[in-house]
């Protein structure tokens, strides 16, 4: 029995005590949190220790989902093209430098991009269009736990490899299928694309001023919530499987997860008919909910009540009259009055630099934030307390130590393990096919023959 299927059957629900503290935002800056109790562990056993995944999936929805459940313990096995791998590797500038003597010296510089969601893998190539590469994959299909796979529907059922064509290898796979529009529909055979999908599914529409064109967001935020959500749906259907004995089919779009990031948007419009617009960084309904131009630099600032907007107008702006004055007293009033409002702020911001106005703020209650570049980002004092980057302990054979954003989640205090750096083009093949059972003999063979 796995791990994971021990772990299992020790789940019971149990009282979620989430609260609000009323937290100073200098407290929030530049202390570090409550170290956990002594007589809790810090961290977790590996929970997905056990469980091997099968990933034939691409660029970034599906090699983010695959990216968390390695983090969690899965041996992920990342199956990809034999000269080119995964799309992302050729995407660069800019790319981790090779290290001297590097291995494969054939390939291209590790593109970070690829780095960036790929830790904790294994990567072997197999060409499966051809019978012997298929038969390689379906011995791997065979000993999986989970299938991730980002083919446009319908593709991988011609090849031999579609849901049907796995279950009956393994009854006891969970397959999921990553694509644009889902598995069914009118655009079901339609390629899914991050930044079509953000215009398709409104995203854009409201991203950007309100007399300028449509925006993209800056990263591609479709993508990493699809990864997101496939990642808990493979969560889901194990403890399913768990359950009922039997595999799961996942059908997870880039389009219904967009729809569903929609949230309060989706909600005004479903509810009331409200047509939705473009606010820039302000807010339809809270006034002043946006970024405002300092002296050097921008801040956002968000006076969500009157409380909150009595403070600024006192605290920092020295215009106590603005809180008691009847176009601004109230949040209704002041969104009726919003310009006037927000020309007044701006004008009284830009007398100083950032700093100046950081430090007014800080420890009054009034939500607010500066507008950081990345470069401050990573040197953010918090950041910099939770250790926000990691440095893999294992070289990269062909980049050396690799610099990557740290696992988002701490359980009991403590990151689960980066233990792998990111792999190579086809760094892992002999091992896995040594595996499989093939002999250094039959996998030259293969090589040969350009099968991997």
């Amino acid at each position: 029995m796995s791990l994971i299927r021990a772990n299992l059957k020790c789940l019971r629900p149990t009282p979620n005590f989430l609260c609000s503290a009323n937290v100073s935002r200098g407290a929030r800056l530049y202390q570090r949190g409550a170290a956990p109790s002594h007589d809790i562990p810090q961290g977790i056993p590996p929970p997905l220790k056990g469980i091997k995944i099968l990933d034939l999936s691409r660029v970034l929805a599906g090699p983010t989902a695959t990216m968390l459940l390695a983090d969690l313990g899965a041996d992920v096995i990342k199956v990809e093209e034999v000269t080119r791998g995964d799309d992302t590797r050729s995407w660069n500038p800019p790319s981790a430098p090779n290290v001297a003597d590097a291995p494969a010296p054939h390939l291209p510089d590790e593109s970070a991009y690829f780095l960036a969601v790929n830790r904790n893998k294994r990567s072997m190539t197999v060409n499966f269009k051809k019978p012997e590469g298929l038969a390689v994959v379906h011995k791997l299909v065979a000993q999986s736990d989970v299938l991730v796979e980002n083919f446009i529907s319908g593709k991988l059922d011609e090849l031999g490899l579609g849901w049907e064509d796995c279950r009956k290898i393994n009854p006891r796979l969970i397959y999921a299928s990553v694509t644009g529009y889902g598995q069914t529909g009118p655009y079901s055979k339609a390629a899914g694309y991050d930044v079509i999908i953000e215009g398709e599914a409104g995203l854009m529409h409201i991203t950007g001023e309100p007399d300028g064109p449509p925006c993209k967001v800056g990263v591609a935020v479709t993508d990493i919530a699809t990864g997101l959500y496939t990642h808990g749906a493979v969560m889901a259907a194990l403890l399913s499987r768990q359950q009922t004995g039997k595999g799961v089919w996942i059908d997870c779009n880039l389009f219904e997860s967009q729809l569903a990031g929609l949230a309060n948007i989706a909600s005004n419009y479903l509810i009331a008919g409200q047509e939705a617009g473009r606010h820039g960084t302000a807010h339809p309904s809270i006034v002043p909910y946006q970024v405002f131009p300092c002296k050097n630099g921008f801040i956002m600032i968000g006076a969500g009540n009157d409380k909150q907007f009595t403070l600024l107008a006192t605290k920092v702006l020295k215009r106590p009259e603005l809180a008691t004055d009847p176009k601004f007293n109230t949040n209704g009033s002041r969104v009726a009055n919003r310009a006037e409002l927000v020309q007044i702020i701006t004008d009284a911001l830009q007398q100083q630099e950032r700093d100046h106005w950081l430090k007014e703020l800080t420890g009054l209650g009034v939500p607010f934030g500066p507008i950081n570049n990345i470069k401050q980002t990573f040197e953010h004092p918090q950041a910099v307390a939770r250790g926000a980057t990691i440095e893999v302990d294992a070289c990269h054979p062909r980049a050396g130590k690799v610099k990557l954003v740290a696992p988002a989640v701490h359980y009991n205090g403590k990151r689960m393990p980066v233990d792998r750096p990111p792999p190579y083009l086809s760094q892992h093949t002999d091992e896995i096919l040594e595996e499989l059972g093939y002999s250094a003999e039959m996998i030259d063979a293969l090589r040969q023959k350009g099968i991997v």
